[in-house]
């Protein structure tokens, strides 16, 4: 199957979750993950119909950035203090903030292009030491020093990351767990301007179909669309 037969097939799959969770298709976003892929490829999927890019890493995007037809980037991987400058001007959003002092960089950036960045909380819902983020109780905290000291960052919401589960069942109770998490953020009453909770970004290739049963509205697809990653 061609890159964008097996795009619209992961659609399919996606918007009839979507309609399985009471939700419309269009109300859960499918980003292509396009970790170690090349622009054309990138650009296949953006014919196909693929809106939103995600990239794990900065020097990728920068790489591929001028070769790539229209569409929202979005980093999803970890991002170190040091590459904050080269991002800021061209994703739309940074799903993996799990520190302050990443905030703070991220803050500084976007404020010397008059930028507001949206980002969302990084969650390390079994806490692996191989995962970054941070443990479900420290959320609350992190937002609340975020939304007093980061006049431009919006937080959007939350990433989680469950264990890497053969059977996708087993990846239910972390989604179901970052779900209470994500409502519970709408009810902390922080400024709306800082903290919007709209984002709920969980569930890959293995497991997409049961995050959005139980709440995603960003899934982060990259092998079911692009085939085995290249190893580089």
């Amino acid at each position: 199957m061609s890159i964008a037969e097996k795009y619209n097939e992961a659609l399919q799959k996606k918007n009839a979750a979507a309609v399985r969770s009471g939700r419309a298709p269009e109300d859960v976003i499918l980003m292509a993950v396009t970790k170690t892929r090349t622009a054309d490829e990138l650009n296949q999927v953006i014919d196909a119909g693929a809106t939103d890019i995600g990239e794990n890493k900065v020097q990728e995007v920068m790489e591929k950035y001028d070769k790539v037809k229209p569409v929202r980037w979005h980093l999803i991987g970890h991002l170190q203090t040091n590459k904050v400058k080269n991002i800021v001007d061209k994703v739309v959003m940074i799903h993996s903030v799990a520190s302050f002092h990443l905030a703070k960089e991220i803050n500084k950036r976007s404020a010397a292009i008059d930028k507001v960045m949206d980002v969302l909380i990084e969650v390390n819902s079994a806490m692996e030491e191989t995962k970054t983020g941070i443990a479900a109780e420290d959320v609350k905290a992190l937002a609340e020093e975020i939304a007093a000291e980061c006049d431009n960052i919006r937080i959007c919401g939350i990433m989680c990351i469950p264990p890497r589960c053969e059977n996708p069942e087993d990846a239910r109770l972390h989604f179901r767990n970052a779900k209470a998490l994500f409502e519970e953020m709408k009810g902390w009453g922080l400024p709306e301007d800082k903290v919007n909770p709209t984002v709920l970004s969980m569930g890959m290739s293995n497991d997409y179909e049961v995050a959005i049963e139980e709440g995603s509205t960003i899934v982060r697809v990259g092998s079911s669309i692009f085939g085995p990653r290249n190893v580089r």
